[in-house]
C-alpha cells in the first residue's frame, strides 16, 4: 500500500548533470529521513546522502561538493541533484525512506532503483 518510486534515471557523459526524484505514496501518516543509496556491480551497497524530516543533511566523501539532496515534505518528495559526474558514479540508485503509516508499524521503504550510467 506504501510505495516509493523514482525517476529521472539515465545516460549521461562524465561532467554532465542528472536530477533524480522520488516520491512516497500510499496511505502514509508520516514520512521521516529519506535518503539515497546506490549499488554498482559487484559492490555493496553504499549510502549517498540522507536528509530529515527538518533538513539536516548527512552526505557521502565520495560525492561532497557535487552532489545534493533535498526534499518536499508537501509532496513526500526527496531529490538529488548530481553535477560533475564520474563514470565511478555509475550504478543503480536507490531510494530509501522511513515511514509511519496510518495503519501498522513503521518501517523502511525501498524503492525499485534507477539506473545511472557516465560515459566517460
Amino acid at each position: 500500500q506504501v510505495q516509493l518510486v523514482e525517476s529521472g534515471g539515465g545516460l549521461v557523459q562524465a561532467g554532465g548533470s542528472l536530477r533524480l526524484s522520488c516520491t512516497a505514496s500510499g496511505s502514509i501518516f508520516r514520512v521521516n529521513t529519506m535518503g539515497w543509496y546506490r549499488q554498482a556491480p559487484g559492490k555493496q551497497r553504499e549510502l549517498v546522502a540522507t536528509v530529515t524530516r527538518d533538513g539536516k543533511l548527512n552526505t557521502a566523501d565520495s560525492v561532497k561538493g557535487r552532489f545534493t539532496i533535498s526534499r518536499d515534505n508537501a509532496k513526500n518528495t526527496v531529490y538529488l541533484q548530481m553535477n560533475s559526474l564520474k563514470p565511478e558514479d555509475t550504478a543503480v540508485y536507490i531510494c530509501n525512506a522511513g515511514i509511519i503509516p496510518f495503519v501498522g508499524v513503521p518501517r523502511d521503504y525501498w524503492g525499485q532503483g534507477t539506473q545511472v550510467t557516465v560515459s566517460s
